[in-house]
């Protein structure tokens, strides 16, 4: 066993943290008869040696002696171990090669070339492995016959023995797609495996999870071959298989420490808390329907149709994993999502506390069209203070507390005021306190309940800790946008705080709050001037922005922006550019500036600064600005959200935008900054509305027909 292990060079490799000499020891323990040994050795290899599916030389040489593991019969776990060795070749093939097949060089090197040719000089090994006596050993291996046997015949052979043998769903649905992965890589064996799918597909003998399976992985090897009947077809194949498949409870989620680490912020433990859900599927299914939504891609209407049958089901693990995936339909792509917004707040009232826990949270991310959804989200709220009290937000059973928290998150989103009782309890009893905090600034009508509420926990922040930040940036940010005078003096208290500890982050919040109240935090005039000068990189413009908008003193804010603009720092140029257009033509003196600017190499320096030449300038800087927006939304469509707000105001000159307007609102996937829903939805709002505007009567109608306005 481990011939040659240690004549490996292993401390001269590395892995995520470092040098990679622990591999044998790791190698060794994954033999042991201690099961506890065994266990937090293949936590290890997966952590960093294979760290988030990364794939090291130190990875790839490792897979030799992972490979004898996992054909001694003698090994203990030994189906983990082959699922490690499938999930190094499938992240390598991944990785480590174009869709063609070109091998994608990498600097330095990663082992995913190499792990690809030894696993396919061993490829023959996984059909031994397929027919193990172990089921679960069998189950891991399956894969491996797609990615890695080089034999077509052999491989379609074997899968089709094994379909015939093995009964479990969870194997079915693994060989039909290790068909349909050997059908994808090797175009040899594409007509054989699409003519045994459509078989298959069609025959009622197969049982409906196998045909459903059958129906997908086809679709998958060709997309641009879906035929009108093919999601009916799975919808009502998914329909059979939902009463095919016995109802099980939600698993609970693993055991994890009770107590966070100290210093953590709470936002930090809940972001790994979402993501550690966001990783675990509750249903068979669920894993071949994302197969099936990713070929679908942009066919919203048919997605929708298949959601609504995943939303029906009597399994709630198969609810819970499709309200996820209309949460992703939602945020990714374009559409009238009204129908799926309504299928998931239906959930709200389900007995299965995870999946209206799910339906809440996936709504509160969708708030930008979560609208149809406030009733539903009102009626859910109302119904939990009845059955559990005015303190629900705290109660101590997880799972009624977060679908109580999101729900509340997400009406208070969308500015209702019937979220107001849940969060002054949340402020008042300091119980998670921060997520009410981060949605306090939708309910601006409720200002003078919610900014006592607010500067008492201001107040409260030990500035001198470490990790403060982000629960002090979220409350300023809160109070600039409510804007209630009665924070000011707080606000100015918390400036001096963190400054004199150092808190970057915190003074610029503090700033920008001060600057939102404008001439009313006059008495901080001096604190703020004090910072135009600071060395951090983000606290110097934020003072100059303040300072401006405290004071108005256009003969001392303008020598600092001039002095921003010459800068080498791009969103110190980006930010001053912006404060200029604000300041509209009396900032004239800085127009030649801005007009070299319209050739910087940074598109977004040239947005900034073309949009203050046109508050600056106006009709005459139009010919310039246009082009110079027009340019860099086509070469960075991160810019459009800056792009159109500028066209908006320039009103008919902007008619020349037309056909990328066009083009723009025709695109099926969501855009504007970072592709996300709220920017998307502006996005789409502002486009609209410039063409609406802009069109003639003809171009008005065609656009109408095509559903872009």
């Amino acid at each position: 066993m481990f011939d040659g292990l240690h004549d490996i060079d292993w401390a001269s490799m590395e892995h995520a943290y470092g040098s990679a000499e622990e591999v044998p020891a790791l190698l060794w323990a994954l033999r042991s008869p201690d099961a506890g040994e065994r266990s937090q050795a293949l936590d290890r290899f997966h952590g960093a040696v294979h760290h988030q599916g990364d794939v090291y030389p130190s990875t790839a040489a490792s897979l030799p002696f992972l490979f004898e593991l996992a054909a001694d019969g003698v090994t203990p776990d030994r189906a983990a171990v082959v699922a490690l060795v499938v999930s190094i070749g499938r992240e390598s093939l991944d990785r480590g090669f174009e869709d063609d097949g070109t091998e994608i060089e990498y600097y330095p090197p990663t082992g995913c070339a190499q792990a690809v040719a030894f696993l396919r000089e061993r490829g023959a090994e996984f059909a031994e492995l397929a027919r193990d006596a172990d089921p679960d050993v069998r189950l891991a291996a399956i894969p491996g016959l797609g990615l890695f046997l080089d034999d077509t015949d052999r491989a379609a052979a074997v899968l089709r023995e094994r379909l015939a043998a093995e009964q479990a769903v969870a194997a079915r649905l693994r060989i039909v797609e290790a068909a349909a992965a050997l059908a994808l890589r090797l175009p040899a064996a594409a007509e054989q495996v699409m003519d045994w799918l459509g078989g298959l597909a069609a025959d009622p003998a197969q049982g409906p999870v196998t045909r459903l399976a059958a129906v997908v992985q086809r679709v998958r090897c060709a997309p641009d071959e879906i035929g009108e009947d093919v999601v009916p077809t799975a919808v009502g194949l998914l329909r059979e298989s939902a009463y095919a498949i016995p109802v099980r409870r939600i698993a609970p989620a693993p055991n994890r420490p009770a107590a966070p680490t100290p210093g953590v912020a709470p936002q930090i433990v809940a972001a790994f808390e979402d993501l550690d859900r966001r990783t675990r599927v509750y249903a068979p299914t669920t894993i071949l329907l994302r197969s099936f939504h990713e070929a679908l891609g942009a066919r919203v209407p048919e997605r929708t149709a298949v959601l609504a049958e995943q939303l029906s089901s009597p399994d709630p693990g198969s609810r819970l994993d499709a309200v996820r995936m209309s949460g992703e339909l939602m945020r990714t792509w374009r559409g009238d999502h009204t129908r799926l917004i309504l299928l998931v707040a239906d959930q709200l009232t389900t007995d299965a506390q995870e999946v209206a826990a799910e339906a809440a949270a996936i709504l509160e991310t969708c708030h930008p069209i979560a609208a149809p959804a406030r009733e539903a989200l009102a009626t859910h709220i109302e119904a939990q203070r009845t059955a559990h009290g005015p303190h629900v937000w705290a109660t101590p059973q997880a799972l009624r507390r977060r679908s109580h928290q999101e729900a509340v998150r997400a009406l208070a989103r969308l500015g209702d005021a019937r979220a107001l009782p849940s969060l002054l309890a949340a402020l008042d009893s300091d119980a998670d306190a921060w997520r009410a905090i981060q949605v306090a600034g939708q309910l601006p009508q409720a200002a003078n309940e919610l900014v006592p509420r607010l500067c008492d926990h201001l107040r409260r922040i030990d500035l001198s800790r470490q990790r403060t930040e982000m629960s002090a940036n979220a409350i300023l940010s809160a109070l600039a946008v409510l804007g209630d005078l009665a924070a000011v003096a707080v606000v100015a208290d918390t400036l001096g705080a963190a400054v004199s500890m150092g808190q970057h982050n915190i003074t610029q919040s503090a700033l920008k709050a001060l600057g939102a109240f404008g001439p009313a935090a006059a008495g901080a005039q001096d604190s703020i001037r004090s910072l135009t000068t600071a060395t951090d990189a983000h606290v110097r413009p934020a003072a100059v922005a303040a300072l401006w908008a405290v004071g108005g003193d256009l003969s001392e804010a303008m020598p600092l922006l001039l002095g921003l603009l010459d800068g080498p720092i791009t969103f110190h140029i980006g930010d001053a550019a912006g404060l200029l257009g604000e300041m509209g033509p009396p900032a004239s003196i800085a127009m030649p500036r801005l007009r070299d600017l319209l050739t910087h190499d940074y598109e977004w320096v040239r947005v900034h600064c073309a949009a203050a030449l046109w508050e600056i300038g106006g009709e005459a800087e139009a010919p310039a600005v246009l082009d110079t927006l027009l340019q860099a939304m086509t070469r960075n469509p991160a810019t459009a959200n800056h792009v159109v707000t500028c066209l908006d105001r320039m009103g008919s000159l902007a008619a020349p935008a037309l056909p990328l307007l066009r083009e723009q609102l025709a695109l099926p996937r969501r855009g504007g900054r970072f592709q996300s829903i709220d920017h998307d939805e502006e996005l789409q709002r502002v486009g609209r509305t410039l063409i609406a505007r802009l069109a003639t009567p003809d171009e008005f109608a065609t656009l109408v027909d095509d559903h872009l306005i």
